[in-house]
């Protein structure tokens, strides 16, 4: 680690809410990574007639579990744990034996049901589990997010610094386009299309990355209309480096320090963005775990307040933290943050 990265890392340690942000919200994710192990409606693993089964890993069928049926095997049917019990067999659930798409046939109330031991957040209007679907509505809107904040980005930097480094023409005509682009209404652009083609997730993707590498174009212009003057740039030029070299090697490492502070701000745009697109119902298709369908099927039922309430805090928790994350890298990245040294006295 280079003197100035181990000064950026202290800088962000430094700052405890930043840091503390960091550990939460990187905890929160790796957990949500291995939903199916969290929340599942089969076994994590199995024993029956003396040999071990991954039905996570795995599907089986009633045929294979001594049964007469080729379906898929419900593991919370009783003729199913019959057929366990019989081959003196086991199984080890998950900690919430439902999965996002799981509906409670079983439920002792009328759907959405109130938090109870079987559904600690209760459910949905179709009787889903809350809590599986908030796992796993997490993690689809932070990966949609990074994989949106990543590709949004990559355009951006590429656009900005083509700009900033040539200038002239190109420059005018890039930043002629950026305007009108910027100027076109997103949303209605996808509410058009959303009546079009079915909403999915890669759709969404590609429609939200069309406008969304707009917001560090300038920053990353300007950078580079800086840097393109200084010194080791031109003696670059003047010894006949490939421009493309110069760019990559000497001028984008300057502009990357300012473009990397705002990325956790576009990730937190991007899963509020994902949100209100399920929430109005254009966003992902119906039954996919959705922050923004839980907030709408709250205000659906209101005498539900639990579906409102859970997507409100699993939404404001995530975003607060991603606020706290890219506070501490913009100052980090700062150099107006270098902390102060102080000599040592006799």
């Amino acid at each position: 680690m280079n003197p100035v990265t181990e000064r950026r890392w202290r800088q962000f340690k430094s700052n405890r809410r930043g840091f503390l942000s960091l550990w939460i919200f990187g905890v929160l994710f790796s957990l949500s990574l291995v939903a199916e192990l969290i929340a599942n409606d089969v076994p994590i693993v199995m024993k029956l007639g003396g040999e071990y089964w991954f039905p996570v890993l795995q599907g089986y069928t009633e045929q294979d579990l001594g049964g007469e049926l080729p379906i898929p095997a419900q593991y919370s049917d009783p003729f199913v744990l019959n057929l366990i019990e019989e081959s003196d067999g086991w199984m080890l659930m998950p900690l919430i034996p439902f999965s996002y798409d799981t509906q409670d046939v079983y439920i002792r109330s009328s759907a959405p049901a109130s938090p109870s031991m079987d559904h600690l957040l209760g459910t949905d209007d179709r009787a889903r589990d809350t809590l599986a679907r908030l796992v796993y509505g997490f993690r689809l809107s932070v990966l949609f997010g990074l994989s949106l904040t990543i590709l949004s980005s990559a355009i951006g930097i590429s656009v900005g610094a083509l700009q900033g480094y040539f200038g002239g023409v190109i420059d005018l005509a890039g930043q002629r386009f950026v305007e009108i682009w910027a100027g076109l209404p997103i949303l209605l652009t996808l509410i058009i299309l959303a009546s079009v083609v079915e909403p999915n997730v890669f759709w969404l993707l590609g429609i939200l990355t069309m406008f969304s590498w707009m917001p560090l174009v300038g920053l990353v212009r300007a950078e580079f209309l800086r840097t393109r003057n200084f010194e080791f740039v031109r003696s670059a030029r003047a010894l006949g480096v490939n421009d493309l070299y110069i760019i990559r090697r000497h001028v984008l490492p300057n502009a990357m320090v300012a473009a990397l502070t705002f990325l956790p701000f576009i990730l937190s745009g991007a899963v509020t963005t994902l949100t209100a697109l399920d929430f109005l119902g254009f966003g992902l298709p119906s039954g996919s775990p959705s922050l923004g369908e839980l907030l709408a099927q709250g205000k659906n039922n209101l005498q539900a307040p639990w579906l409102g309430f859970s997507g409100f805090v699993t939404l404001g928790i995530m975003l607060t933290l991603l606020i706290f994350i890219g506070e501490a890298f913009r100052d980090a990245f700062d150099p107006r943050h270098q902390g102060t040294h102080t000599l040592p006295t006799n």
